[in-house]
């Protein structure tokens, strides 16, 4: 009987995990996996998608020098046929939302049952997105609920907040769009400003607020409430 063949990327600054993920995929029986190449930083991660062909990428989004859902804004940029399906420990709301938005195909959670796997990947195939069990864009409130407002995404700022972390008005400004998952070049044509401008903004937010990755800062701002 002829197997479907699949060519998959990973990317995850833990080899461990990586070799995990080999052993599972070479258990999948319906649908032959390769693992053709992997990455632990974003960066090598941007460079192995230009050399090589693939079909699916089983992306972490934490990455030392590049986060996952930087990663994501770029490969948009270039227009990537990849299909992304993104591990992470990461179950928060706005999180998850902001990986699709930033063109995810499927969201699975690392401590998910390997069949979750599966499943993922036989969805993306079919051209459907996927979501892990249990996760969900809103707490409970109704999907989207939470976020949108006339079909926008409402992001709130805690005053407190600002004035603890001395967030100027345009990184205010800024780290409301980095929360709608917009890449610097969208940021920057929004505000009229250059990629580059953005890019110092982004990073001296992740300096005040004390945290290193996309990811991350969309989290903490989420469990203060502010998106």
């Amino acid at each position: 009987m002829n197997v479907p063949e699949l060519r998959i990327l990973v990317a995850d600054d833990h080899q461990i995990f990586i070799e995990g993920i080999k052993v599972v995929l070479e258990r999948y029986e319906e649908i032959k996996c390769v693992v053709v190449g992997e990455a632990g930083t974003g960066n090598s991660l941007l460079k192995l998608t230009g050399q090589m062909e693939a079909d699916i990428l089983l992306l972490d989004l934490n990455l030392p020098d590049m986060d996952g859902l930087e990663v994501l804004c770029n490969l948009k940029e270039r227009g990537s046929s990849l299909q992304v399906i993104v591990f992470s420990v990461y179950d928060e709301p706005k999180i998850v939302k902001a990986a699709f938005k930033a063109g995810a195909d499927a969201y699975v959670l690392k401590g998910s049952n390997y069949r979750e796997l599966y499943e993922a990947i036989e969805t993306v195939r079919k051209g459907e997105t996927y979501i892990s069990k249990g996760l969900s864009f809103a707490n409970g409130t109704g999907m989207n609920s939470r976020f949108l407002q006339n079909g926008k995404l409402s992001v709130s700022f805690d005053d407190r907040f600002i004035k603890k972390f001395s967030l100027t008005k345009r990184e205010i400004e800024v780290l409301k769009l980095v929360g709608k998952a917009m890449t610097n070049k969208e940021i920057a044509q929004e505000l009229y400003i250059s990629d580059q401008t953005v890019s110092v903004h982004r990073k001296n937010i992740m300096r005040k607020l004390g945290v290193s990755s996309t990811a991350s800062l969309i989290k903490m701002a989420y469990e203060n409430n502010l998106l």
